[in-house]
C-alpha cells in the first residue's frame, strides 16, 4: 500500500480541518465557489469528483464479469445487502432517529434534508475505496474486480429509481430530472470512460502500459478526494462551527446503520461458509458507501449548503475510522471461516 492507503484517516482528517479553517477566514471566496453552477450542478464539485473516480473506473473489468457463474455465493451476499437490504435500512434508520428521537433537537425541514444525505449513501454502494478495503483484509482481487463491476452495472439502472422512491417516501420531493443526470454525469459517463481508455490501454495486451497510466493518475484521484473533502467542509463551516452538535446527531445513526450492515453481511457470509478472502471484502464492500456520488447527488438536488450535503459530507468523516476498525475486527477473526485461498464452492 502506498502512503495515502496506509494514512488516509490521517489525511481525510487533516483535509476536514483545513476546510473548517479556510471556510472560517474565506468565506467569500467559498460562497464565490457555491456560485458556479449549471444545471443544478456545482462545477468545481464536479471536476473535483471526476478527476477522483476516473482512475478507479479505468480499473473496472468487465470482461472479469463473465467468470461470475464459476462463484457466486460471495457475489450474490453483497448484491442482497447492497440492493435489497441496506438503501432501506438506511432509510428507516434516518427516519426513525430524525422524526422520533431528535424530534425535539432539529427543525423538521432540516430534518427532512439530513434524512435525505442519509438515503443518499445508503443507495450509492462503494466503488471507490473496495480496492483499499478489499487489500487490507487479504481478499481476492480478482474477484473484488468482479462484485464491483457488477455493482457498478446494477448502479446504472438501480440507483435513481430506488433513490427517487425513498426519497418520495420521506415526503422529499424529487427532481427526476437532476437525479438522472447527476447519475449519468457521476456514473455513466466516467465509467464509460473508464471502459473506453482501458480497452485502449489495453490494446494488444500490454498490460504494463495500463499500469503507468494508473500510477501517473492515482495522485490525482488523491487530489480529487482531499479537494472535495476540503470544499464541503469549507462550505459547510459556519453550520460545523455554530452547530457543532448537528454533526454527532447526523453522525449516530450513520454509525449504527455501518456496524449493523456489517454484522449481517459477515453472519450471512459465514453462514454461506465463504472462504475469509472472499467473505472479508465481500462484507466490507456491502457496508461501505460511494459517499462521492452520493455528495454530488445531495449537492445537485438540495444544494452546496443544505443539510443535505452536510449529512453525506459527515458519511465522509464517519465512514473511514469506522470502516478500519471493521478491517481489524475482520482480521482478527478470520479463523471464523475457510482458509485464505479456498475455493468457494
Amino acid at each position: 500500500m502506498g502512503i495515502f492507503e496506509r494514512y488516509l484517516s490521517v489525511w481525510v482528517g487533516l483535509s476536514i480541518v483545513a476546510g473548517i479553517v479556510l471556510g472560517q477566514l474565506f468565506p467569500s471566496l467559498f460562497d464565490a465557489v457555491a456560485a458556479l453552477e449549471f444545471s443544478h450542478v456545482n462545477l468545481v464539485v464536479a471536476v473535483l469528483i471526476w478527476v477522483m473516480i476516473y482512475p478507479m473506473m479505468i480499473q473496472i473489468d468487465f470482461s472479469a464479469v463473465k467468470g461470475v457463474g464459476r462463484k457466486p455465493k460471495g457475489l450474490l451476499l453483497t448484491l442482497v445487502v447492497n440492493w435489497l437490504i441496506k438503501p432501506f435500512s438506511m432509510a428507516a434508520i434516518a427516519w426513525l432517529f430524525f422524526r422520533v428521537f431528535f424530534a425535539g433537537l432539529v427543525d423538521p425541514q432540516t430534518a427532512t434534508e439530513y434524512i435525505a444525505g442519509m438515503i443518499l449513501l445508503g443507495v450509492a454502494p462503494c466503488t471507490a475505496m473496495v480496492f483499499v478495503w478489499s487489500q487490507l483484509t487479504k481478499g481476492d482481487p480478482n474477484y473484488t474486480l468482479v462484485q464491483v463491476s457488477v455493482n457498478d452495472l446494477i448502479m446504472v439502472f438501480a440507483f435513481t429509481p430506488i433513490a427517487a422512491w425513498l426519497l418520495g417516501v420521506s415526503d422529499i420531493t424529487v427532481p427526476w430530472g437532476t437525479l438522472f443526470f447527476s447519475v449519468v454525469l457521476y456514473v455513466v459517463v466516467p465509467l464509460v470512460a473508464g471502459v473506453l481508455t482501458r480497452h485502449y490501454l489495453q490494446k494488444n495486451h500490454n498490460a504494463q502500459r495500463l499500469s503507468h497510466f494508473l500510477a501517473v493518475l492515482k495522485p490525482w484521484s488523491v487530489v480529487g478526494l482531499l479537494g472535495t473533502v476540503v470544499l464541503l467542509f469549507g462550505l459547510q463551516a459556519v453550520t460545523i462551527i455554530n452547530e457543532p452538535y448537528a454533526i454527532v446527531l447526523i453522525a449516530i445513526p450513520l454509525i449504527i446503520q455501518t456496524y449493523g450492515i456489517f454484522a449481517v453481511s459477515y453472519a450471512g457470509a459465514r453462514w454461506l461458509k465463504l472462504p475469509y478472502n472472499v467473505a472479508a471484502p465481500a462484507s466490507l464492500i456491502a457496508t461501505s458507501n460511494f459517499f462521492e456520488l452520493a455528495v454530488a447527488v445531495a449537492i445537485s438536488l438540495f444544494g452546496l449548503q443544505s443539510g443535505a450535503a452536510l449529512a453525506t459530507v459527515v458519511g465522509v468523516l464517519v465512514e473511514v475510522p469506522v470502516m478500519l476498525s471493521l478491517v481489524a475486527f475482520a482480521n482478527r477473526t478470520q479463523h471464523w471461516f475457510a482458509p485464505l485461498g479456498t475455493a468457494e464452492k
